[in-house]
């Protein structure tokens, strides 16, 4: 695990690549690293989370700033701009239901082919996706998820990279550290190795490439 600046982490991230950002509505999203992906004009970015949050907060100012280029989520209903560029065709949107989203990740994180779930089944959600039948009962064949970077924020880290996030701010952040080739931790401060209790280490240390040390305190 490395140390850096929001400046230094972000400018490990290129133009057209993909992100898992953790969050719910803004709540566990890593902020300082999104306000630095806006200064370095990050663009042509996939971003796979939960929601697009608002436009002026979390993802959805990244949306707000038209750097996304491909958003899958469970919900956009709390942005219009991100349903704006959605209707325009500025913005492709894949709308996932929320149970099966992080399962995708899931799988991703754990090298499964997939999962099967009922969820979907006979609506919009299946259309050009592997129906399954077991025992009677259809399921659809969602695919794993995985991006290059996953942007996860936590309560604390220490020297070893070993995370803590703080109640429901937890949220997807400790599976999308598993679901992506380099994960980039902000914290709101980094303590001693020892000073956590096994009990408090949520996302161990070895899946932690890099940590960025933020100032805003949203969980």
């Amino acid at each position: 695990m490395e140390v850096l600046t929001a400046h230094g982490a972000v400018g490990l991230i290129g133009d057209d690549t993909s992100l898992m950002i953790g969050g719910f509505l803004g709540v566990g999203t890593p902020e300082s690293i999104i306000t630095e992906l806006i200064a370095q004009k990050k663009k042509g970015l996939t971003v796979i989370a939960n929601d697009s949050a608002f436009p002026d907060k979390g993802i959805g100012r990244l949306i707000s700033e038209q750097l996304v280029k491909k958003l899958i989520v469970s919900h956009i209903g709390t942005n219009p701009v991100t349903q704006k560029q959605m209707i325009e065709k500025s913005l492709e949107v894949e709308l996932v239901p929320q149970g099966s989203l992080i399962e995708k990740i899931r799988a991703g994180g754990v090298g499964l082919g997939g999962i099967l779930t009922p969820t979907g089944v006979g609506t919009v959600v299946e259309e050009s996706k592997q129906i399954i039948e077991s025992e009677g009962k259809k399921y659809i064949l969602e695919l794993p998820l995985k991006a290059k970077f996953a942007l996860v924020k936590a309560k604390k880290a220490d020297y070893m990279g070993n995370l803590f996030y703080s109640l429901t701010a937890k949220n997807f952040n400790p599976l999308i550290a598993l679901a992506a080739d380099i994960v980039i931790a902000e914290v709101e401060e980094i303590v001693p190795v020892g000073s956590m209790s096994p009990e408090e280490i949520h996302t161990p240390g070895i899946l932690v490439d890099y940590v960025v040390v933020g100032g805003k305190k949203n969980g």
